[in-house]
């Protein structure tokens, strides 16, 4: 019988490799669409050896190829009346289970292989929240900052101009991600409703609370992040409280991870932003945190300013160097490398928990994984905004609007759920304690028995 498991096994790992080979084959500029493949088809090497029927009917051809690839010119005319052209994406990667679910990130890195990187990790995220929703993703490479509020409705008028024909409450939901807001979200909410005539509130999340909205949602991701770690840590008898955490990214999520993180008892000792890092080793001012970054806008830099015992480096990478308890990566995706691995586990670190995508490189998750330090990956420690944000359609469908507290149990029971499916999923694939290839697994499992029973589509 062993004999028999290690021939399927390796007879499993060739098919996989294979998939991966043809993907690169494909599209060989996507390098980020390539390591997230990787990464997870990797990690289901047990379940293809188990079961052959995934292979059987293409489960994994079908998946590594989005559903739909949209790519458009986004003209708009500049403050000075000069006319700017930019491209504009929206990857429809897999409906299995809903209609398509994910965000839109505009930043001048944008361009096909990001967007399919995150559209693919989208699809294994969104089937771990247990909720019917599918994986997509967009955006575009125009570059917010710097840019004026007329300058960004212009944009955003013009992209929603085209994307409108490829989304809708039952076919897809988008959402905000980097260089997307509230700001972002309502000029594209007005400018769908311009032309289609109608209020479709379900169509976009991450609305305002004045036509749509809910309650919890930008708090969601920092705070999901911080409730899955909470259970990873007790299930080994440790907990965040005295502990001292590094927060990487002054953003959305990294700042509400802090808030969490600290109204749970730990020191959040340092975040940090595109210029540079700050450290504060008698723990960060939320308050001012949130006032330079949310309300003025300002570089984190302008923080030793207001608390002059704290100290500013310049380059965001040096954050990593600072010994910590606990590492929560809210940045950007490979912003945490095995150099940066190597100096957290040196310096006694016990748990990572990426609150961004894909934030640690594959050379960086090995090391984690190979010393026994805990290690929460994005697509189960970032899930809890498009949890949020299928609550958000729930509430429009429904008409409602609920309580602040009533979300953060949703999203804390959400969580939860999450932890517990990665940690059986690894059990019953013989790699307990292995959360990334669990939150895998158990993602894969749930979309692919759907793929399953609609046939070949």
């Amino acid at each position: 019988m062993s004999i028999a498991i290690t021939e399927s096994s390796a007879s499993a790992a060739e098919y996989v490799q294979g998939i991966y080979d043809q993907v690169i084959t494909r599209d060989p500029h996507e390098r980020e669409f390539h390591q997230a493949v990787k990464e997870i088809l990797d990690t289901l090497v047990p379940v293809l050896a188990r079961h052959s029927r995934y292979r059987e009917h293409g489960i994994l051809e079908r998946l590594v190829e989005p559903e739909r690839s949209v790519t458009f010119r986004v003209p708009w005319v500049d403050d000075s009346g000069s006319i700017q052209v930019n491209r504009g994406f929206r990857i429809q990667f897999n409906s299995a289970i809903g209609p398509y679910k994910g965000g839109i990130r505009f930043h001048p890195s944008v361009y096909s292989g990001i967007i399919k990187f995150l559209g693919f990790e989208q699809i294994f995220k969104n089937a771990l929240t247990g909720l019917s929703i599918g994986g997509g993703k967009g955006g575009s490479d125009f570059d917010p900052k710097g840019k004026s509020d007329q300058e960004i409705m212009h944009f955003t008028q013009s992209f929603m101009t085209e994307l409108y024909r490829h989304i809708g409450p039952d076919t897809d939901i988008p959402a905000g991600d980097i260089g997307v807001g509230a700001r972002e979200i309502g000029y594209m909410f007005g400018q769908y409703k311009r032309i289609r005539g109608g209020h479709e509130s379900g169509v976009l999340t991450g609305k305002g609370l004045q036509y749509g909205g809910s309650l919890a949602r930008k708090e969601a991701t920092g705070y999901g992040c911080v409730y899955f770690v909470q259970e990873m840590l007790a299930a080994k008898g440790l907990e965040f409280r005295d502990s001292r955490v590094v927060v990487s990214g002054s953003g959305n999520v990294s700042i509400y991870a802090i808030e969490k993180a600290q109204q749970m008892g730990a020191v959040v000792v340092a975040c940090s932003d595109s210029g540079g890092y700050i450290h504060d080793p008698l723990g960060i001012n939320l308050e001012t945190v949130k006032r330079l970054k949310e309300t003025q806008q300002l570089r984190i830099s302008e923080y030793v300013k207001i608390h002059p015992h704290a100290e500013y480096f310049e380059g965001c990478a040096g954050i990593w160097n600072l010994p910590c308890d606990i590492a929560l990566p809210c940045a950007t995706q490979n912003e945490l490398d095995e150099d940066a691995a190597r100096k957290l586990i040196n310096n006694g670190v016990k748990a990572i928990g990426e609150g961004a995508n894909m934030p640690s490189t594959l050379q960086a998750i090995q090391l984690f994984l190979d010393n026994a330090v805990l290690f929460a990956p994005a697509k189960a420690a970032n899930a809890g905004g498009v949890a949020v944000s299928a609550l958000e359609m729930s509430q429009n469908s429904m008409r409602i609007a609920w309580t602040f507290e009533e979300v953060d149990e949703k999203l804390r029971h959400i969580m939860k759920n999450i932890y517990r499916s990665a940690v059986a999923a690894a059990e019953e694939y013989e790699v307990p304690g292995n959360l990334l290839a669990g939150a895998n697994i158990a993602g894969f499992l749930r979309v692919a028995d759907a793929m399953l029973a609609q046939g070949i589509v």
